[in-house]
């Protein structure tokens, strides 16, 4: 299937159903999963460059939710929701997620989040998985690879601050 490569992260469709991302990071994984379940650090490294949070509301249990809303500079918003359907720290998540935006928010996906430890290094792989291969198709048409690469090189960002104890 296609393999397209930005920067550090691998986008790899696997399926008309399914596409999965990687991305090794700098960091423990313990570190790297207390990024991408708490707010106050969600909120540094969700979205695009140009874009700023309001919302980032996250009751982290199974069964929680959470719901995040991401501003562009030019006012554009990025509304998401879903469910955190398994929870395992610190190597393991899935939830679901559903852009909140008519159509759109009738196709949910279930996306995995798997983090591996070696070296001192995390390797995270994102497995989204969906339920029609037009939802799919349209997820990766939608530029997918480049905003979880910004969202990714800001997250590795912010896990330095974090290792380095620096105000994150």
């Amino acid at each position: 299937m296609d393999t397209v490569s930005r920067n550090k992260l691998t986008l790899t469709q696997v399926s008309d159903l399914e596409f999965v991302m990687t991305r090794t990071f700098d960091a423990p994984r313990s570190l790297v999963f207390e990024a991408l379940s708490k707010p106050e650090h969600v909120v540094q490294w969700w979205g695009c460059r140009d874009m700023t949070m309001p919302v980032c509301e996250i009751d982290f249990r199974v069964g929680g939710a959470y719901r995040y809303l991401g501003r562009t500079s030019d006012g554009n918003e990025c509304p998401m929701k879903g469910e955190y359907l398994e929870i395992d720290p610190p190597a393991r998540i899935r939830f679901i997620e559903i852009f909140d935006v008519e159509p759109y928010n009738n196709y949910p996906a279930t996306v995995t989040v798997s983090l591996e430890e070696a070296g001192g290094k995390t390797k995270m792989t994102v497995s989204v998985f969906h339920m029609t291969k037009e939802a799919c198709a349209g997820h990766l048409g939608s530029g997918v690879e480049r905003g979880v690469g910004e969202s990714y090189d800001r997250l590795e960002e912010l896990l330095v601050k974090m290792q380095h104890g620096a105000k994150a």
